[in-house]
């Protein structure tokens, strides 16, 4: 067991091979509910906001592509399918990183 830890085994040996096939059986077989793999978080997610307007971040990829002109209404109809209710949204307003690339966006919903 100590050499398996330590991986004392020449290489090509049939120790060698035996622990690779071991460790690649682990990785493909191993079923993903064992690590409590969950999938990635929320798309859309509200905000805290201190005023009577409701704020929301989306994702980038939601509103990629779409004009500047069309993302208020392309948001809104994101967020009634998320929320189920009609919200109507004021405005959204891209998130820059340091190297100005889009990371995200604000969308804000009048109450």
């Amino acid at each position: 067991m100590k050499r398996l830890i330590f991986w004392e085994f020449p290489r090509a040996s049939w120790q060698y091979d035996v622990a690779v096939g071991l460790i690649l059986a682990f990785i493909f077989l191993t079923p993903r509910s064992l690590f409590k793999d969950q999938p990635r978080p929320a798309s859309i997610v509200q905000m805290p906001s201190g005023g009577a307007a409701s704020v929301y971040w989306l994702e980038t990829g939601l509103l990629a592509g779409a004009a500047e002109g069309t993302r208020p209404k392309l948001a809104s109809e994101l967020l009634r399918k998320r929320t189920g209710k009609t919200l109507s949204v004021v405005r959204v307003e891209p998130i820059h990183d340091a190297e100005q690339e889009i990371r995200g966006y604000l969308a804000i919903v009048k109450p």
